[in-house]
């Protein structure tokens, strides 16, 4: 059995390597993720196939979350991946509050360290631009029952961050799972590089191939 198995690992060496480079590029060089919620409409569709710099903050060892050495903070605005282990699944996204920000939030109007946000109205009525000292992006502001468009001031502490949908009023965020612990945090998503729409047939969307999210 054993002569066997060497053989054959012997006789296909070649694609042997050529799949472990591949698994250990996603592991630590680049990775994709296949968006199954809603929570980053307008950004962000369910069925995107995003594209995630893993290298972006951090150096790690293939197949391990060992770093071998840190490359970089997450800065608000950014679109992060993380698996959440108070969510229990891997999430993403946007950076709002990095350590030691101040963020309130009241009536959907985002305050960063005593500086509120302005919004300007979309290209859609449940649309608006959020425009802040650090980022300018579009929103979604779905109506729902009870909405969490509020909450009192709260500081991030150091190695966490605080983390929002752009889905504002229908996503699963700091509100609910607290602070991202900056270990939970394993890249950042940096474009869309295909999409497939489920309510049509699973066809792709056009226009939304290879699209950045910078």
């Amino acid at each position: 059995m054993n002569n066997r198995l060497t053989a054959l690992i012997k006789e296909n060496w070649g694609f042997l390597f050529v799949m472990f480079l591949l698994f250990a590029s996603r592991s630590t060089f680049a990775d994709w993720y296949t968006v199954p919620s809603g929570s980053m409409q307008p950004n962000i569709l369910i069925g995107d196939r995003i594209f995630v710099n893993k290298m972006a903050y951090s150096l790690e060892v293939p197949f391990t979350d060992i770093v071998i050495a840190k490359t970089g903070q997450p800065v608000k605005g950014e679109i992060v991946v993380f698996k959440s282990k108070q969510a229990d699944e891997r999430l993403v996204k946007r950076v709002i509050g990095v350590p030691g920000d101040k963020v309130a939030m009241h009536n959907n109007v985002l305050s960063i360290n005593g500086l509120a946000s302005k919004y300007q109205a979309g290209p859609r009525p449940e649309t608006k631009w959020e425009i802040t000292q650090h980022y300018q992006t579009l929103m979604k502001f779905s109506s729902v029952q009870q909405a969490f468009d509020a909450f009192s001031e709260v500081v991030v502490p150091a190695g966490h961050y605080l983390v929002l949908g752009d889905n504002r009023n229908k996503s699963s965020d700091s509100r609910y799972i607290g602070f991202v612990p900056e270990a939970e945090i394993q890249g950042q998503a940096i474009g869309v590089y295909f999409s497939l729409n489920a309510n049509n047939h699973y066809l792709p969307r056009k226009g939304r191939w290879f699209s950045s999210l910078l």
